[in-house]
């Protein structure tokens, strides 16, 4: 396994790293034990970062990785997880107060087992009702948690570059890392032109979803994708050309991110045993010539020169929900 160090926090962090969100129902079917079986192999295999929050599975995947950690020894991970986004009711989903803050990183650890983390994040801030009530309420919270001992150093996750960007220029509180997800994949790799500014800044950089949320799978993403009807026409294609040429999308596409420069850690949300090795063993021994071949043609056929994403698409559809529910009551 490849190891870098996080930004300026002396952390050193397995290049791939396993993400939380699949040991709840939000990539399918949760299974307890699987899921305990899976973390335990993972860690066995070299990987020493794991990347959770309350939002996958509204706790669920906080209290399944503190389960599996319960008898592993501290010193031999870390671990990162998010406040801010929190129920899949709407009108709870997100909160941003420095009370809410303060509560859900003790929640947070009650769930997990554990005294402290080594990353706290504020979770899609985008859904902020204002940045400065991050600047000036969610992250003035995490600074008081980590002076207590319950969090080692600060981050920033959302889809939002830009914004992430904006905030550590204009926090007075040392953001230690960011975390970008979807957008160091074939179809979008925006992140490249960002990491040397965020290493300036000694910024750590954390990636995930290099299969796009599941659009790069020869399986397909799931029905609450955000993406728009056209983008997903275009990954199916490139995904059904896989198919003909007996070549797994997801494979291809991992191999692309796990070789993006300037990526501190790559956070892979493995579903089960079998993706846990495919993934390592790309990373450890790249690709066949045979997949090389169609990499390169998918490159060429479905996303040369053009850019997929969901930018503007997921804020505006959750302001419209909020507006609903005012009017309704």
């Amino acid at each position: 396994m490849r190891y870098n160090q996080l930004g300026v926090t002396g952390i050193e962090l397995s290049h791939v790293s396993l993400g939380g969100a699949s040991f709840s129902h939000i990539y399918g079917n949760f299974d307890e034990e699987r899921s305990l079986e899976l973390i335990k192999e993972t860690l066995k295999r070299g990987v020493n970062y794991l990347e959770t929050g309350p939002w996958y599975g509204q706790g669920c995947s906080e209290k399944t990785i503190g389960k599996a950690l319960k008898d592993v020894p501290r010193e031999t991970f870390f671990i990162g997880s998010k406040v801010g986004r929190y129920e899949q009711d709407t009108s709870k989903m997100f909160d941003f107060s420095a009370e809410k803050t303060a509560v859900g990183v003790d929640n947070t650890l009650r769930r997990l087992g554990l005294d402290y983390v080594d990353l706290i994040q504020v979770h899609d801030v985008t859904f902020a009702p204002d940045m400065s009530v991050v600047l000036k309420e969610t992250l003035p919270a995490l600074e008081q948690a980590v002076r207590d001992g319950k969090a080692r150093f600060i981050g920033i996750a959302d889809y939002d570059i830009d914004l992430m960007k904006e905030l550590v220029e204009e926090s007075d509180i040392k953001i230690s890392a960011v975390l970008s997800y979807a957008k160091s994949t074939l179809f979008d790799n925006r992140l490249q032109n960002y990491t040397k500014y965020f290493k300036n800044k000694g910024v750590g950089v954390i990636n995930a979803a290099a299969t796009g949320m599941g659009l790069l799978t020869n399986m397909g993403p799931r029905p609450w994708h955000p993406a728009s009807d056209d983008v997903k026409a275009i990954c199916r294609k490139a995904s059904d050309f896989c198919k003909e040429r007996n070549v797994e999308l997801a494979r291809i596409a991992t191999w692309f991110t796990l070789s993006q420069p300037g990526i501190d850690t790559n956070i892979c949300g493995f579903y089960n045993r079998s993706q846990l090795i495919d993934t390592l063993d790309v990373l450890e021994k790249g690709l066949t010539e045979h997949e090389q071949n169609v990499l390169n043609e998918v490159q060429l056929r479905f996303f040369d020169k053009i850019i997929l994403h969901w930018d503007d698409v997921e804020l505006p559809a959750y302001r419209a929900k909020m507006d609903e529910l005012l009017k309704a009551r």
